[in-house]
């Protein structure tokens, strides 16, 4: 086993420094010895044999069950190493590629009820855990970092003040959330332009906690919270936007999802999608990813959803690719994340911790060092609804970060007040 595992490994790892310790104690590192050196220990014969077997899912489970521990460096660094490669998968694990290329519409076919249960699994825990690695709104979605020394708080809020911008809102507009997450874009939205707003989720957990912001921030009136799904709103809405959602929605429902949403829109409505997509084409979900992390999620691609939005009689205005952003919103999660992980122990267990750092620095790799990337699409029904160019973004960004600061200033009190 020490040999076919050294063998494999090193056909594999050509870039990069990274030494393996086996189970019975054989050393040998692969790579050119570029970059940082990395160690790793294989703990357990099995787990040798398993990642041999199914590298895609038993490498973190391996991590995950610690017979696979990382001895110098991090597991984020391995996985920089590994996910560096010029190749995307080893060669032994092309056959497992087809097998689970072909079966992914039944693994994503994601009617009201499986939605219901797949958005638990992930959303519905402990909402202590989120709160170790997120920012103070928090945004579980890609930021958006307008310079280099940007805090995640700044890059979340940049995010909302960017597609606010986007969607042209006028005082009043009924707005439609899709996936509200716990509030902070459908608060902002509310609170920065004027509009009325309603969010929709599947989790009850985010439910309850975006309702009980709203009515903290005296925004009940103009922002409320459904638990619903997409397919069950009813319209029509000024304004729709969806961020980080539509990873959930199942290769099968992209013309459902994109009719439904042109049903709802008016007819000088104006829609903006965010969404993770990959830059080379269809694909399937990470085995490991869908069995722990998003059960039935798939990141599309632009070639995915273009048809099911031209299906739907809606017209593409604006399209803008955000191609590191995630990257370093992840490695902010990480970081933070890192830092409080006892916290996470004493909410569940190591197990889970161990599972979770391996999502967060798996995730940060896939946009880093693969084909990962963001897109937000802005979409209407027909022509000359948006500007011609797009400096209306950077004026009304500008416009709303003065809204912003003046939002933040206590109100002065008169003398006797």
């Amino acid at each position: 086993m020490d040999h076919l595992l050294r063998y494999s490994l090193q056909q594999f790892i050509r870039r990069g420094s990274i030494t393996f310790t086996t189970a019975s104690g054989m050393k040998f590192t692969c790579g050119d010895g570029t970059g940082r050196p990395v160690a790793a220990r294989f703990v357990a014969a099995s787990a040798e044999r398993r990642i041999l077997l199914d590298p895609e899912l038993h490498l973190g489970e391996s991590y995950m069950d610690g017979t696979f521990l990382v001895e110098e460096g991090s597991i984020a660094d391995v996985l920089a190493i590994l996910m560096g490669q010029s190749e995307m998968m080893p060669n032994w694990a092309r056959p497992q590629w087809w097998l689970r290329y072909l079966g992914r519409r039944s693994q994503q076919f994601n009617w009201r009820g499986r939605s219901v249960s797949n958005v638990a699994h992930h959303y519905d825990l402990d909402g202590r855990l989120y709160s170790l690695f997120l920012d103070a709104d928090k945004q579980y979605s890609c930021a958006y970092y307008e310079t280099a020394d940007a805090t995640l708080d700044d890059a979340q809020l940049a995010k909302k003040r960017h597609l606010a911008a986007k969607l042209l809102i006028r005082p009043g507009d009924r707005v439609l959330d899709i996936g509200s997450g716990w509030g902070g874009l459908g608060l902002y939205l509310a609170d920065m332009t004027g509009a009325d707003v309603t969010g929709v989720t599947l989790s009850t957990e985010q439910l309850q906690i975006s309702n009980a912001r709203a009515a903290e921030r005296n925004l009940t009136e103009s922002a409320r919270f459904l638990l619903q799904d997409y397919r069950d709103i009813p319209g029509p809405y000024d304004r729709i936007v969806s961020v980080g959602m539509f990873e959930h929605v199942g290769v099968a429902f992209y013309e459902t999802f994109f009719k439904r949403c042109a049903e709802l829109l008016g007819e000088d409505g104006v829609m903006v999608l965010h969404s993770i997509g990959r830059s080379t084409g269809p694909d399937f979900t990470s085995p490991w990813i869908r069995k722990y992390i998003f059960p039935g999620g798939y990141i599309p691609a632009l070639s995915e959803v273009l048809p099911a939005i031209e299906k739907a009689g809606l017209l593409v205005c604006d399209m803008e690719i955000l191609r590191l952003h995630y990257a370093e919103t992840l490695e902010a999660w990480r970081e933070r994340f890192m830092a409080r992980r006892e916290e996470a122990v004493r909410l569940y267990d190591e197990r889970f911790a161990r599972m979770w750092e391996f999502y967060l620095a798996a995730s940060e790799m896939s946009f880093r060092q693969q084909n990962m990337m963001n897109f937000q699409l802005q979409l209407t029904k027909r022509q000359g609804i948006v500007p011609m160019t797009r400096d209306y973004i950077t004026h009304e960004e500008a416009r709303l970060r003065l809204r912003e600061e003046s939002a933040s200033q206590p109100r002065l009190q008169l003398a006797g007040e």
